[in-house]
């Protein structure tokens, strides 16, 4: 299988599967001197990790990182730096019953029809586990952006189970580590609560929409055509396991406002730097980051198992039915906001370096 890699300068190849001994990440391009140890990078797994909540599945995994290569003395060397976590609590005894099965909406029959071979045993690679891989990489990416540019802030959140949606005007930053969902808005969080649970009670489960944002991130990132910064963010958030959709800034509601609307009208701040009306555009123009907030939102599909009967056939084409054991989260859209903060700051910190690279302090004045 190949195709495992991503980004341009700082490269991310992540590797194993959830049944396996271990999965991680090998990171090559992070720039020499970054402090950083396990302890830094298991913080942002933390956040990642299962078994947290009744909302999450209860697969009880400690999701410690080991760093193998690329430190010295608590800095990177500017070599791979290796990252481990070992699987302690398989139960591979949970999918005896699928191996000759296709579970409808997930990737074992695409899998089958690809190689010809599949690993049933939570999914093997196809399996959300891998995100932590890309957490503990964009641990790293995340230390690096403080050295380099450490007025970025980057933040994810939902804004929608379901049907439900949060209310904006009761938008509270610091309510989203109050509660199981990460979404900023407390009265949500209690109506979500009913809703979650009574979908995992009867074994189903339900989609969700994450937005994540960067703040601080300089004018000047991207370029234009096919190197543009909201194809790499799309790109990165849309290979995130169960991710159908992404959509930067206005996104889909762009196509309901007239060019008045839209228009981010730009002004001189007090600073002598330009500010804009509103963000309709997301923090970039043009394939190039303006300065302003960068948003991305994704939608993530439902858990496809379920403990519903679902109908299916077998690699021999028979018709048979199929229920989904084992521990699966009735809402995955909740541990997917770790994992696209951290493809955030991935593309975030692989622009920079890009442009640090390519052009340097040679960019345009205003003023």
């Amino acid at each position: 299988m190949s195709l495992n890699t991503f980004g341009h300068l700082f490269r991310v190849t992540t590797w194993g599967e959830s049944h396996g001994p271990a999965l991680g990440a090998t990171v090559d391009g992070c720039p020499p001197g970054v402090p950083v140890d396990a302890a830094l990078l298991q913080h942002w797994l933390d956040r990642r990790k299962p078994g947290q909540s009744k909302y999450t599945t209860q697969r009880r995994e400690a999701d410690e990182v080991e760093i193998l290569s690329g430190t010295f003395e608590g800095r990177t060397t500017g070599t791979p730096v290796q990252l481990t976590i070992r699987n302690t609590d398989q139960r591979s005894k949970d999918y005896s019953e699928i191996a000759e099965k296709f579970r409808p909406g997930h990737a074992d029959i695409t899998y089958w029809q690809k190689y010809g071979i599949r690993d049933y045993r939570g999914g093997g690679r196809s399996s959300a586990r891998e995100t932590a891989a890309r957490v503990a990489a964009g641990g790293l990416a995340r230390a690096a952006l403080k050295a380099l540019a450490p007025q970025v802030t980057i933040r994810g959140y939902m804004v929608q189970m379901g049907p439900h949606r949060i209310d904006r005007d009761r938008f509270d930053i610091d309510e989203i580590e109050r509660n199981p969902f990460w979404v900023p808005d407390a009265v949500a969080a209690g109506d979500w609560a009913d809703y979650l649970d009574g979908l995992r009670k009867s074994g189903n489960s339900v989609g969700a929409v994450v937005e994540v944002v960067a703040s601080g991130v300089p004018a000047g990132l991207g370029a234009p055509i096919y190197g543009k910064l909201d194809t790499d963010l799309a790109a990165a958030m849309m290979s995130i396991n169960a991710v159908k959709g992404v959509e930067i800034g206005e996104g889909m509601g762009a196509a309901e406002l007239t060019g008045e609307e839209n228009a981010d009208e730009i002004f001189m701040g007090n600073d002598g730097q330009p500010v804009y009306s509103s963000n309709h555009a997301g923090g970039i123009l043009g394939g190039i980051s303006t300065g302003q907030d960068l948003v991305v939102r994704f939608a993530v599909k439902p858990t496809s198992s379920i403990l519903k009967t679902r109908q299916t056939i077998t690699k021999s084409g028979e018709a048979a039915e199929i229920i989904t054991k084992g521990r699966h989260d009735p809402c995955v859209g909740i541990r997917a906001v770790p994992v696209g903060e951290a493809m955030m700051a991935c593309v975030v910190l692989d622009h920079l370096l890009l442009h640090r690279g390519q052009i340097g302090d040679a960019g345009g004045r205003i003023g």
